[in-house]
């Protein structure tokens, strides 16, 4: 075949571009690190080449017409071998017989020197494989000219199947449409990763056309450690063949200092004969959904944040404690450090905290927290320690947030660890209870809106906690204040009785607060050198039930004082606990008394109580209870135990009777009453702390106040949730020789007989100082008893602290002082009793009534009035 001639070179051959991609595949597929052998335009092309791909044949013309020359391509596509060929007329071997003329035009023009590109028709003579009929398709033909060596014009014919060239466009648009249409960028990596092409969406973000992107390599566009990453990544695609989907690349546009996402697709590209001929790479710019999702996590972070601040801060009810939860939350979540300063007046107890107006009152630092090992100091001057007490200078930003109660940014110190720094404002109810200053150190993104809007969210809630706390810890003051003056002064003196008592309020602590509970106990001198012992506890806890305590106390007190039986003194507290609960008070009780079984509960206070009368004279003593532990005795010598007492309903329940039961105490028995707060726990059963109580009381011989130390001490692990009532007597009864009992018939020399025993009981008590008041006052009662009373006179004089006269019968009228008139010659003498006596009154006895008065003894008769003076006085 002859040299093709120059301007075949130059013609407008559609596999130019073919053949030149072919050539640079060609170099590309020159392994890494292998030196080419000679020159790169020489080098053979590996198989899978794009003239594979093509499937190019060609055959030559001579100078009549006929094949000269017939390639193996051309066999199969025409499928005519070349000893067949060579030699044929092509026009009539192929074309169509309507075609042949216009072909023969044709055959001669190319004969005649010209060249010729052009779709020719062609039909394929019948085989096996394509049936009887052949078969028929299209064919591009480009025509070359030539001259053999005697100077004859011929032809070179380059064949193309129509066919495979329709494909070859499609992909082409394809990829076309790819490269020059895609919003996203797309780049096609050869096997030396440099890129071979970028499409126009690449270009634009990196400058530049498209073809001033060609041979650049991935270092070109990332930082260096990004880069690398890539690089391996492009390696490992490239050999294994795996694709990589959702990498996220970060770098920089060219002269932007904004930090730029991508999400990267990668995956090997083959030819058609699957040979891998590079890595196409298909990115997409996600910086706005990166933003996107660090504000969704950043929300999500502060919606778990203010969730758990919601959960922890605020679990008890100790300022401190509350400070320290809402920094647990914070740090190191929201931040690296972080302290809390209340006003020292709050801490204190004043209802409003001073210096508001220009932000420099007291503070005390009471939490601080920290991240950081080497943990620095948060804001300027000197460093403040936990527990100590100082102020902020009026022109800091610290004074200023507290004097506008708004957040304020503190500028970061040249050299601090500190880069940025929020003071807050701890806003409840729009009063400002402190200030909470969070930090971060450097390497930690400063703070931003966002996070200072949830620092103010977070110090309120945490400051709402506090102004709780202290609210409570004022109304627990105040409780405790009114549940203390509620119990007996000092300690309670008793006619015949060694008494000892302790109070213990509910341990407190900072997960579990105590409140003020209702737990009281009392002891009530009573006429005849009697004693009321009381112990009570109303259900609940806080000021409300320590309000119906001293109720129910005052209540106690005012029956004991009737001189009523125990049962009977229940029986009235009852009715009064049912009206406590209530609006009307004391009217609702009485309400509910006259409907005991349509009473509502949920307006009433429960409460137990038992309620003991002790008789120093026989030693005996009377027990009612309602609902109450029973008392626990101890005799001489023997094993304390529970006395049976019938425990009733909780007064407030109303409806039931109470029991009453009388026990005979021998001389130096111990008796104790209690509230369930020393036996009762939630780590164990009632009967496992009632029988450790009753096995503390070992040695009631000791001194009583040593066996209440002991018991107390012996329990400890016992008790601690509630409140602690504990009262303890050692009977000492009155001796006989300090009681005088005489009987007198009812007749009027009765009187002179009581004159005469009261007289000789006295001096034989040297008390003769106190014989004639005596003598004058047993008269007056004795005279009323025969002149009022019925049945015989009982006259009974007692020695104890003071000098007690009772005078007995068996009537049930009362006696009831009243003013006489001047013309009245009687109703003086219980004024006259009134007058000369230190106390006097009446009860009701079983059978009857006693009426009875009191002298101090010769010692503390200070201010007793002469007998002659009230004499005088009453005329």
């Amino acid at each position: 075949m002859s040299e093709i001639p120059a301007k075949a070179t130059e013609s407008k051959d559609p596999l130019d571009g073919a053949r030149a991609e072919a050539a640079d595949d060609a170099v590309a597929h020159v392994r890494p690190g292998e030196p080419p052998s000679g020159d790169a335009m020489w080098q053979s092309s590996p198989p899978g080449s794009i003239y594979d791909y093509i499937k190019v044949a060609s055959f030559s013309i001579g100078p009549d017409g006929l094949v000269e020359q017939w390639s193996l391509r051309a066999e199969q596509l025409f499928g005519i071998p070349a000893e067949h060929a060579v030699g044929m007329d092509p026009i009539e071997a192929f074309i169509d017989p309507d075609l042949r003329a216009q072909g023969q035009r044709k055959m001669a023009e190319i004969l005649d020197g010209r060249e010729w590109t052009g779709v020719v028709p062609f039909r394929v003579p019948p085989s096996a494989a394509d049936g009887e009929c052949g078969r028929e398709g299209l064919a591009e033909v480009y025509v070359m000219p030539t001259r053999t060596e005697e100077g004859e014009k011929g032809a070179v014919c380059i064949v193309v199947d129509v066919r495979t060239l329709r494909s070859i466009e499609t992909d082409l648009a394809a990829s076309q449409a790819i490269f020059g249409q895609s919003p996203f960028g797309f780049v096609l990596i050869d096997p030396d990763l440099r890129v071979r092409r970028v499409n126009y969406r690449f270009a634009s973000l990196f400058g530049g056309s498209p073809d001033d992107h060609r041979g650049k390599g991935v270092h070109d566009y990332l930082p260096r450690p990004e880069a690398e990453r890539v690089t391996a990544t492009l390696r490992r695609v490239l050999e294994t063949g795996d694709s990589i989907t959702d990498m996220h690349v970060t770098g920089f546009l060219p002269g932007s200092d904004e930090r730029r996402h991508w999400s990267i697709n990668l995956y090997r590209v083959r030819s058609g004969s699957g040979r891998p001929i590079g890595i196409a790479w298909l990115g997409t710019d996600i910086t706005a959904r990166r933003a996107a999702a660090r504000e969704a996590a950043a929300a999500r972070r502060n919606l778990a944040l203010l969730n758990e601040a919601g959960a922890r801060i605020g679990n008890s009810l100790d300022l401190e404690t509350t400070a320290r939860e809402l920094l647990d939350v914070v740090v190191p979540g929201f931040c690296d450090l972080a302290t809390v300063d209340l006003y020292q007046g709050l801490l204190a107890g004043d209802e409003t905290p001073p210096g508001l107006a220009d932000g420099s009152a007291e503070l005390r630092r009471v939490a601080f927290a920290s991240a950081v090992s080497d943990a620095p100091f948060i804001g300027s001057g000197d460093p403040v320690s936990v527990g100590a007490v100082h102020h902020y200078p009026f022109n800091s930003p610290c004074a200023d947030a507290l004097r506008t109660a708004r957040p304020q940014y503190i500028p970061a110190e040249e050299g601090s660890l500190v880069q940025s720094t929020l003071a807050v404002p701890m806003v409840a109810h729009d009063t400002v209870v402190g200030l909470a200053q969070f930090a971060r150190t450097k390497g930690s993104e400063p703070f931003g809106d966002r996070d200072r809007d949830l620092a103010v969210e977070l110090a309120a809630r945490a400051a709402v906690c506090i102004d709780n706390a202290r609210l409570y810890r004022r109304e627990h003051e105040r409780a405790l204040i009114l549940q203390r003056s509620l119990l007996p002064p000092g300690d309670p003196v008793a006619s015949g009785l060694d008494i000892a008592c302790r109070y213990l309020p509910g341990n407190s602590s900072a997960d579990r607060p105590s409140e003020v509970g209702g737990d009281w106990f009392d002891v009530i001198e009573l006429p005849g050198h009697r004693t009321a012992l009381v112990v009570g506890d109303v259900m609940g806890r806080g000021l409300r039930a320590a309000v119906a305590m001293g109720e129910l106390r005052s209540a106690v007190r005012t029956l004991a004082l009737l001189d009523l039986e125990p049962a009977e003194v229940l029986s009235a507290l009852d009715e009064i606990a049912r009206g406590l609960g209530a609006p009307g008070g004391v009217q609702q009780a009485t309400r509910a008394a006259r409907r005991p079984r349509e009473a509502d509960l949920s307006e009433v206070y429960l409460a137990t109580c038992v309620y003991a009368v002790y008789d120093s004279v026989t030693r005996r003593c009377t027990f009612a209870n309602a609902g109450h532990l029973p008392p626990v005795l101890v005799e001489p010598g023997e094993d304390a135990l529970m006395l049976d007492v019938p425990p009733g309903m909780p007064l407030g329940v109303g409806g039931e009777p109470f029991e009453e039961v009388e026990v005979e105490l021998p001389e130096g028995a111990l008796l104790a009453l209690y509230t369930d707060g020393l036996v009762e726990s939630r780590d164990h059963p009632l009967d496992e702390g009632l029988q450790a109580f009753v096995g503390a009381l070992t040695d009631p011989s000791a001194p009583l106040e040593d066996v209440c130390d002991h018991v107390l001490t012996t329990l400890d692990t016992h008790h601690g949730e509630d409140d602690i009532a504990l009262l303890m007597a050692r009977v000492q009864g009155l001796p006989a020789d300090s009681v005088g009992d005489w009987t007198l018939p009812r007749e009027p020399r009765s009187v002179g007989r009581a004159r005469e025993y009261a007289r000789g009981q006295l001096l034989s008590w040297d008390l003769e100082p106190l014989v004639d008041t005596t003598e004058l006052l047993v008269s007056e009662l004795v005279t009323n008893a025969l002149r009022y009373g019925e049945g015989d006179i009982r006259l009974r004089l007692l020695l104890d602290r003071t000098l007690v006269c009772e005078v007995w019968d068996s009537g049930l009228v009362q006696p009831r002082r009243r003013r006489a008139r001047d013309t009245d010659e009687g109703g003086r003498g219980l004024q006259l009793v009134g007058l000369l006596s230190a106390a006097w009154g009446s009860r009701r006895t079983p059978r009857g009534k006693t009426v009875w008065f009191e002298l101090p003894l010769p010692d503390g008769q200070n201010g007793m009035v002469d007998p002659a003076e009230a004499l005088l006085s009453l005329f």
